[in-house]
């Protein structure tokens, strides 16, 4: 069943009529991965590919140690957990981001403090970090937005002052690079997504906790698993979030087309930058430090809605990443009441949407994206 709807997406994905924002890729070539991981009768978490997995990911990041589970959302949260985090904590992060972010954050029973972000990047303005810093503070979070990475080099020099946790929320920016240097090589731990959709994705859900703290790497551990070392024994409250055998399969597989995907994604990147002029149009900036790897193209335009219309109008589909700060959600707003001094964030989402951006994006879609976008 799994392999022959491999073959009809493929066939779905080739007979489409319009340009979509981002299609999840699928390589026929997976299908000797999946069999392999099936003719094992072992396809829930532990098992030899998730093993692999973990060690072949850890090793792309600069890491010792990888803990594979379900999402990036429980990879932040067990982090979090790893790192004792709990009730009466505060945690630094910012607004323009997605809900799992914050909602790990809150599952910990520890709060979000928000601190605006740059005009520029969209990423956490480090020069505002410390007013949010009090004796409750124990962790900064800062969002890898995009696919570029936030500046560590002031982030690490603060953590440092005040003895502060710094867990990466890499869920956009596999792949990226900050100095040289792998997103997810900073912190004391990092956090990735394989969502479909990200720049290294699965074919479901599944997420990754890198560290090179062996402690840290030992308390998750038990962590993803009920808390448990040993089976049917539980040592600490913990969750269930597994990361099962054919995901890793599939993954697995995936990591070693990530750099040369990320690649034709810089190209894509490159060529909107040459060639698009339209007035009122602001493209992404990457900063001279990163690496971006472009897991979106996010551009900014005061006529957001009209250009949005225009487009998918033209049958060319566009994204808003993301429409609505977490401190303005209902589901959140209750914590945050009478938060303040987050103008940039909700300017930015009043503007911001993202181009088409995938790696099979060939150059006569581009040329029709570019051309339509240079006559609005």
């Amino acid at each position: 069943m799994i392999l022959n709807e491999i073959n009809l997406n493929f066939k779905m994905l080739k007979n489409l009529k319009f340009i979509p924002v981002n299609i999840p890729k699928l390589y026929l070539n997976e299908k000797k991965n999946i069999s392999e991981c099936l003719k094992t009768n072992w396809i829930s978490s532990e098992g030899k590919f998730v093993k692999q997995f973990e060690n072949n990911f850890a090793n792309y990041t600069n890491n010792k140690y990888g803990i594979g589970v379900n999402s990036g959302t429980d990879a932040i949260q067990i982090a979090l957990m790893a790192n004792k985090i709990r009730q009466g904590d505060e945690v630094i992060t910012v607004s323009n981001t997605a809900v799992p972010t914050v909602s790990a954050i809150v599952s910990c029973n520890a709060k979000p403090v928000f601190v605006d972000v740059n005009e520029n990047d969209s990423l956490i303005n480090c020069d505002l970090i410390e007013n949010k810093i009090n004796k409750k503070t124990k962790a900064i979070i800062p969002v890898n937005l995009y696919g570029q990475s936030a500046d560590y080099d002031k982030i690490n020099k603060i953590a440092k002052k005040y003895k502060l946790k710094i867990i990466e929320d890499c869920a956009q920016s596999a792949g990226a690079l900050y100095k040289g240097r792998p997103s997810g090589s900073f912190g004391d731990m990092a956090a990735f997504s394989f969502y479909p959709t990200k720049n290294l994705g699965a074919y479901g859900d599944g997420g990754m906790i890198v560290t090179n703290k062996k402690n840290l790497y030992l308390e998750s551990k038990k962590l993803r698993k009920y808390g448990m070392s040993k089976l049917y024994y539980s040592e600490k409250h913990g969750i269930n979030s597994r990361l099962d055998e054919v995901q890793a399969a599939i993954l697995n597989y995936k990591l070693i087309k990530l750099n040369s995907n990320i690649k034709k994604r810089r190209r894509i990147a490159k060529i909107y930058y040459d060639n698009i002029k339209c007035e009122g149009l602001l493209l992404p900036r990457e900063n001279d430090k990163n690496f971006h790897a472009y897991y979106v193209f996010v551009v900014r335009h005061k006529k957001r809605k009209e250009i949005m219309n225009y487009l998918k109008k033209n049958n060319i589909f566009c994204n808003i990443s993301y429409p609505y700060p977490i401190h303005n959600m209902k589901g959140y707003k209750n914590l945050f009441s009478g938060v303040k001094n987050l103008e940039i964030t909700e300017k930015l989402s009043k503007d911001i949407f993202s181009l088409p951006m995938y790696p099979e994006l060939n150059d006569t879609k581009l040329e029709k994206i570019i051309s339509i976008i240079n006559k609005f």
